[in-house]
């Protein structure tokens, strides 16, 4: 018997339950994965308190990285003892999004990776990076390609190029790794003193506190020779997007990737009409951006940013830590 972490209604981080499993054996085309990590993101934090309603007793998290412990008779891509990552959109393969690819979300749509033992189809899983243990690979799935496909798939960034980060959450910890990669400029923003000295210690070139500097937008402009980013990776919503229009270049990218600040807002119309910039949803990606972006990982020995780590039967107090928007990088979860 194994542990898993369900949510029961009406959600809650009160209404977290350790539940024990038994294990379904693997059909044909399935695999079974002793799950070795997960990592937070905003999404699980909004499944977890009943924001996004699941059925109830979902199993949490879409991060998962593991070995393969069973391998059903018609799987020819896995094999006992592979280590392998899971995707946040199982059925998306490649090219762009549709509601078809989008659906069947890992501890959303369907149970997740809150368990120390799934089964699932074996075409829900892909590689794991050679150069990363469980816990970094873990946290790539969701936070690493929302960064990846926002920069190199989306804006199709370029060395040279600037890019607006917003606060050290594990999307815009990983834009700022990807950027300094590929030789861009970074403007990171955030509210703590010792934060900014980490974010130029990771490598961001400009640092700005929003809280001291309401007029943020202006600041990044002056920055950038009043030319502005060309990438803005917005994770603050109705509360920072007249400012990231502010700061974006003329025919520029603000990604829309979180609504931390709200769901609703004023946006600029006139200037970001003026400015023929564009304001995009990006929601993760596909498996092929995935298998890009580890590439990526490998060849530029990339290592995730990670804060503090939990067991599995900590995740609320994990989920509150997250609450608390200390972390800088991304929040593990270690199953053993």
């Amino acid at each position: 018997m194994f542990n898993a972490i369900k949510v029961k209604k009406p959600g809650g981080l009160d209404n977290l339950c350790v539940e024990t499993i038994d294990p379904t054996k693997p059909d044909e085309h399935e695999i079974q994965v002793e799950i070795k990590a997960s990592s937070l993101n905003f999404h699980d934090y909004l499944v977890a308190v009943g924001l996004l309603p699941v059925d109830e007793g979902r199993i949490l998290l879409s991060d998962g990285a593991g070995i393969v412990s069973e391998v059903g008779s018609r799987v020819q891509s896995f094999k006992k003892g592979d280590r392998v990552l899971g995707y946040f959109f199982p059925r998306w393969d490649d090219g762009s999004p549709s509601i078809k690819k989008i659906d069947g979300i890992p501890g959303d749509n369907i149970d997740g990776f809150a368990a120390q033992v799934v089964t699932m189809p074996a075409s829900a899983f892909g590689s794991m990076p050679t150069n990363l243990d469980f816990l970094p690979a873990s946290t790539l799935p969701c936070a690493g390609l929302t960064a990846w496909r926002a920069m190199m798939v989306d804006a199709h960034l370029r060395p040279g190029d600037w890019v607006l980060t917003q606060g050290t959450g594990g999307v815009s910890i990983f834009a700022i790794q990807f950027a300094k990669m590929i030789g861009s400029k970074v403007v990171a923003t955030s509210s703590s003193k010792a934060k900014m000295d980490r974010l130029k210690a990771l490598g961001a070139d400009e640092v700005i506190n929003y809280r001291e500097d309401s007029n943020w937008g202006d600041t990044v402009n002056e920055l950038t020779d009043g030319k502005g980013v060309n990438l803005v990776v917005e994770v603050g919503g109705s509360g920072t997007i007249g400012q990231s229009v502010r700061a974006v270049c003329v025919g520029g990218t603000i990604s829309m990737i979180g609504v931390l600040s709200g769901f609703s807002g004023e946006v600029p119309l006139a200037e970001l009409f003026q400015k023929n910039a564009r304001i995009v949803g990006i929601t993760v990606g596909s498996k092929q951006d995935q298998k890009d972006m580890i590439a990526a990982v490998e060849a530029n020995s990339l290592d995730p940013v990670m804060d503090k780590s939990f067991h599995l039967e900590d995740l609320a107090e994990a989920f509150k830590f997250q609450e608390s928007q200390k972390h800088f990088g991304k929040i593990g979860i270690l199953m053993e």
